[in-house]
């Protein structure tokens, strides 16, 4: 099978057509204020804009108000919707639109109960616990603790790189990789070759494990 990738914490239009270029499945626009990665809707609306059919565009959360997923929504091309905080399953649903749950990983998680409390989910995003963070820790969580979740795909995220990547995919059984610090020059600045080796770690993979071949 092909590990899916998505490239999140884009913030420019450069970044975005270098996601495009290695062939990525999607990217994320973050519409989360005290991130570093945040994107305002004109910005947003212009890079998704210039994004070709069949890479997905992902529109990330943190505990938003209703008006304001509407906002993002009513401007903004979005093939689907993340919510990194802790927003109920109703909330989630309440937009008609396809959603990926984030679940914020340590060692005493139970992720079965937790996955089973977004049943409508099309994945949830396993990324390390943070108090004080949501996402763009650069840590990682034991990979092996996603082999507990069966009911829904599973995307990888927490302190990815070219050089972990492989064994991430390896010992998670990950359906995806997301990743956003690894690939950055600065917090928010991606790099472009940076994308591409992770990208290339990605596919060689794949390959060795008998996947598809890039």
């Amino acid at each position: 099978m092909r590990t899916r990738l998505k490239i999140c914490g884009i913030t420019r239009p450069q970044d975005a057509d270098q996601v495009v270029a290695v062939g990525a499945d999607g990217l994320g626009l973050i519409f989360y204020p005290p991130s570093p990665r945040y994107v305002d809707i004109t910005a947003a609306a212009a890079i998704a804009a210039q994004v070709p059919p069949l890479t997905d565009v992902i529109a990330v959360f943190v505990n938003p108000s209703a008006e304001q997923v509407d906002r993002v929504l009513q401007r903004v091309a979005v093939s689907a919707l993340q919510f990194h905080g802790d927003e109920s399953a109703a909330f989630c649903n309440s937009f008609g639109v396809p959603y990926i749950k984030t679940l914020r990983v340590s060692d005493q998680d139970s992720l079965v109960t937790r996955c089973g409390g977004h049943p409508d989910a099309g994945a949830v995003l396993l990324d390390t616990h943070d108090a004080a963070l949501y996402g763009g820790t650069g840590r990682s969580f034991p990979w092996h603790l996603a082999r507990e979740v069966e009911q829904v795909p599973v995307i990888l995220a927490g302190g990815l790189t070219e050089q972990t990547v492989s064994k991430a995919i390896r010992v998670s059984g990950a359906y995806a990789v997301d990743v956003s610090s690894g690939v950055e020059s600065s917090p928010g600045i991606k790099d472009a070759n940076k994308i591409a080796r992770f990208a290339r770690a990605v596919r060689d993979h794949d390959a060795s494990v008998g996947g598809v071949h890039a």
